[in-house]
């Protein structure tokens, strides 16, 4: 009886220490997760998803997630290349598309992007003028992501878009620019008037070449504006008369004519 107390006393330390190794030696792993296995101090492989088994104690794991991370940059105080000092931030998005390089070739890839997108973003800022930074946006985030995709590919990250978020600039220098919209607008809409009168002119030149064409014409382009001058108010007087009555006086029209013509020859 003592000799089965005592063996039963053996083996449970060593089932014990057995169901702490087993625990110990399984892993779940997400499918967004990977694990970076270490063994002895060599990389021998990337694990995941799903079960994997590791030696406890002989291997050591690194849990990389591969979803994309949302990454604010902090506002950051530049002098634009036109000399303008002005904050600006924005938001980086990358991922791990390599488990094995973000760990072996770089410590805490995500403060070396974070760090590394900061002084990315000053560089590209202080090589653009304030208008670019304004209106241009578009080609900056480009610009933003092929330099912070290209310096961190030896880390096996990839960033997927870069986003200009907040341009604040001297509130004088926002004055000088409401001034300056204001100015451009006043400008196109003096621009829009000339040309709207050009046109107008045009047409009244056409429509009065057409109106000589025919006799009568003019009386009755009168005819049709005495209702828009009886529909105003005040004490207004229209009568009309007729351009043909000109024909009851030809003797008077020619004398006027004969008499023009002998004072041109006397002078």
């Amino acid at each position: 009886m003592l000799e089965l107390f005592t063996e039963i006393n053996f083996w449970i330390p060593v089932i014990i220490v057995i169901v702490i190794f087993v625990a110990m030696a399984i892993k779940i792993v997400r499918e967004y997760e990977r694990l970076v296995v270490f063994r002895l101090g060599r990389l021998i492989a990337v694990k995941g998803p799903g079960f994997v088994l590791v030696i406890p104690i002989v291997d050591r794991i690194v849990r990389i997630s591969l979803r994309i991370v949302t990454l604010d940059v902090p506002s950051q105080e530049v002098i634009t290349r036109d000399n303008v000092t002005t904050n600006i931030n924005a938001v980086v998005y990358y991922r791990v598309v390599d488990p094995n390089r973000a760990v072996v070739n770089v410590e805490e890839y995500a403060m070396a992007t974070a760090q590394l997108a900061q002084t990315t973003l000053r560089s590209v800022a202080g090589q653009a003028e304030l208008d670019e930074l304004l209106s241009e946006r578009e080609k900056l985030n480009l610009k933003l992501q092929g330099i912070l995709d290209e310096a961190t590919d030896p880390w096996g990250i990839k960033v997927t878009t870069v986003e200009i978020k907040d341009v604040v600039i001297p509130e004088a220098l926002q004055k000088a620019i409401s001034r300056q919209a204001t100015a451009e607008r006043e400008r196109r809409a003096v621009i829009v008037q000339a040309e709207g009168e050009k046109q107008a002119a045009g047409k009244i030149a056409d429509a009065a070449k057409i109106l000589n064409t025919e006799e009568g014409s003019f009386y009755v382009r009168l005819l049709r504006t005495l209702p828009e001058i009886a529909s105003q108010q005040g004490s207004l007087i229209a009568f009309p008369l007729p351009v043909e009555l000109k024909h009851l006086f030809p003797v008077a029209f020619d004398k006027n004519k004969k008499d023009e013509g002998g004072d041109k020859k006397k002078k």
